[in-house]
């Protein structure tokens, strides 16, 4: 090799980094350029990239493991112009980091690359430079780590009132903003705030035309701004700023012979106190069959009897599974076998005599251990004297008290703390089974962290990873009991107004119930919590003053109760944007699911000529929160319907 050979070979790298984007079709392309991912800046950790390919192209992403990455395996999807899955990329924990790229073809609709949030891996897309990419970060989260000097572009249309917003968590302080057509310039600093759901948010001038705007990010690190009023989207030059297009999907569903088995019992995570009567008979309104509750042990020894007032009125309402989880004052986690927590024991166990008959109570003897222990051997001693106590009780087991393990955080994935990968929910539950499988009644798990509405879809993956491990009955049915004892879209305080109170909600409760339910497996699912309260506003039910109201959550939950039958049929689905559950009970059937994005969706019902027969109704919830009727189309007595974009449906009909 020549001497100007060797100096073009070294500096290279350089000059590809410093190469204008749309340079060249050949060179690539990414949203936030500055330094190379490997060299450990810049990612994406929650977020879309919609993609619209004048050209064939072939998306790289590569990703770099961050915080837990070893107890973390991930999938990110690539939906086509018409909302069909195109490919699925599956990373194990094993793969820290990587490199995979996707086929686009040409097409006028634009692409859609999913990295579903939280997110532990940081994730760097690029593409050729005739392919048009925009990026929809997430709100409040943080949806990028970016290294220093990131411009990128937005557009308001003419008459918009958009207003720029973002949240300070650790990286970049401040959002610079220009509008190109006049340089006026506008800034807006990220405070650091106490509660996790505050932000900071900046109107921006209306106009009576299309105005294009830079925005540099102040800083590196974690970034997250956003846009409400507008498309929430950015690009890395005007020119690939341009109107989503999102073709109409199509979705075809298939009624299987028989059933897969039982439709779980839905439920809430309900207050330590007896609720007034306006609260009960709104929680009846929802359809609640099932339950969680905290049993507090030090306040239960000082006053034996308080925590029995409320279980009685609740069992009373109808709810007739529950499960327990015993804790501290202030919801401390970390109990050990001592006099004051077995009296608390006994107590429990004592009042669950005392309730009407009929009912399960499962127990778990701690909350999230696999979080909160020191290590599995602390929780297992202390689990091993616990259960003992319980089996010494008479007549436990005849009142319906069953135990419960692990109540962990999260099942195949691990918790959010260090050392997660030898923390995983479902691990920790097959020790426990090996030693004591024969007293164990249930599997129980909590579901968080997943705030994207194509990443519900993992749910089924953990409740079949449970079946697997317990394995099942001559009957096709577990052989423990499997129960979600609590699910929301974030764990902790960790929240986003725009994740809880808004018909993303809706739509995430739904189609986590239509994934949960699917094949039949699951006892139990319950949303936590039941009413927000100020340091965790979470609830399906919202305080104004005195009056209770129902958030967009329990507005679909309300909408599923109402259809709710007893068993679950089995239904093939070709969509990914449209989760559907088939439910029947004798002559009743009826068909829940949700239309997770903005794209009209046509749906085809095979195999139910019956619903034609018998002039099946489509009922539509739709994100204002009301509700109207749809047309069916029968003309050759296979169900037809058009979804509407973000809508929550139900199809029902009665068998001849």
């Amino acid at each position: 090799m020549t001497q100007s050979a060797r100096r073009l070979w070294l500096i290279l790298p350089l000059l590809l980094a410093l190469t204008p984007p749309n340079a060249t079709a050949d060179e690539r392309v990414s949203l936030f350029a500055g330094k190379s991912l490997r060299g450990g800046q810049g990612g994406i950790r929650h977020g879309s990239v919609y993609l619209r390919a004048s050209a064939a192209d072939r998306v790289r992403v590569d990703w770099r493991a961050e915080w837990q990455a070893d107890a973390n395996a991930e999938e990110i999807y690539l939906v086509d112009g018409g909302g069909r899955l195109a490919a699925r990329l599956d990373v194990a924990t094993t793969q820290g980091d990587g490199t995979h790229e996707f086929a686009l073809a040409a097409s006028e609709a634009d692409y859609q690359l999913d990295v579903p949030g939280y997110s532990f891996r940081a994730w760097r897309v690029s593409h050729g430079a005739t392919t048009a990419a925009q990026f929809e970060p997430a709100k409040v989260h943080f949806s990028v780590v970016v290294p220093a000097g990131v411009e990128l572009y937005f557009r308001v249309a003419a008459g918009e009132a958009a207003t720029l917003a973002g949240k300070h968590h650790g990286g970049v302080d401040a959002l610079r903003v220009e509008r190109l057509s006049d340089g006026k310039t506008l800034e807006l600093p990220l405070k650091k705030y106490a509660a996790y759901r505050q932000f900071d948010h900046l109107p921006l001038p209306v106009s009576a035309r299309d105005e294009v705007w830079r925005l540099k990010l102040a800083g590196s690190g974690k970034a997250a701004f956003w846009l409400d009023g507008a498309a929430n989207l950015f690009a890395a030059s005007p020119q690939q700023l341009h109107p989503l297009v999102l073709a109409t999907g199509a979705a075809t569903l298939t009624l299987g012979k028989g059933d897969a088995g039982p439709a779980p019992r839905l439920g809430l995570a309900l207050p330590y106190a007896t609720p007034s009567p306006a609260a009960l008979d709104l929680l009846k309104t929802l359809g609640v069959r099932a339950a969680n509750y905290y049993s507090f042990v030090d306040a239960s020894v000082s006053k034996r009897d308080m925590e029995f007032s409320y279980r009685r009125l609740y069992r009373d309402a109808g709810i007739d599974r529950d499960v327990t989880l015993l804790s501290a004052s202030g919801r401390a986690p970390v109990l050990a076998a001592d006099a004051k927590t077995l009296s608390a024991l006994d107590a429990w166990l004592a009042a669950s005599a005392r309730l009407a008959p009929g009912a399960l109570h499962y127990l778990g003897f701690a909350d999230e251990p696999n979080l909160n222990y020191s290590s599995f051997d602390d929780f297992a001693a202390y689990f091993a004297a616990m259960l003992q106590r319980v089996k010494e009780t008479p007549g436990a087991r005849a009142a319906g008290v069953r135990v419960a393990v692990p109540a962990s955080s999260r099942w195949l994935n691990g918790p959010s703390r260090d050392g997660a990968a030898k923390r995983r929910g479902i691990d920790w539950a097959r020790a426990l089974l090996a030693r004591h499988g024969d007293d164990i009644d249930a599997l129980v798990w909590h579901e968080w962290m997943t705030r994207d509405l194509f990443a519900t879809r993992r749910i089924r993956t953990d409740v079949r990873a449970a079946a697997d491990l317990v394995g099942l009955d001559a009957a096709g049915r577990p052989r423990k009991a499997l129960i979600v004892g609590q699910a929301n879209v974030s764990s902790g305080n960790a929240l986003s107004p725009y994740d809880q109170d808004t018909f993303f909600a809706a739509q995430w409760w739904t189609s986590t119930v239509v994934n949960a339910a699917r094949d039949g497996l699951l006892d139990m699912l319950v949303w936590f919590r039941a009413v927000d309260d100020a340091d965790y506003p979470k609830g399906m039910l919202r305080m104004q003053g005195e009056a209770f109201t129902l958030k967009p959550v329990a507005l679909a939950q309300r909408f599923l109760a109402r259809r709710w039958l007893d068993r679950v049929s089995k239904l093939d689905n070709d969509a990914f944007e449209v989760d559907a559950l088939a439910l029947r009970d004798g002559a009743r059937h009826a068909l829940v699911g949700v239309n997770k994005t903005p794209r009209r969706q046509r749906v085809t019902l095979n195999d139910a000529v019956a619903a034609c027969a018998s002039s099946a109704t489509l009922r539509l919830l739709l994100p204002d929160g009301s509700e109207r009727d749809a047309t069916v189309d029968c003309g050759d007595k296979t169900p037809r319907f058009t979804l509407p974009g973000n809508t929550i449906f139900a199809l029902e009909w009665k068998a001849p």
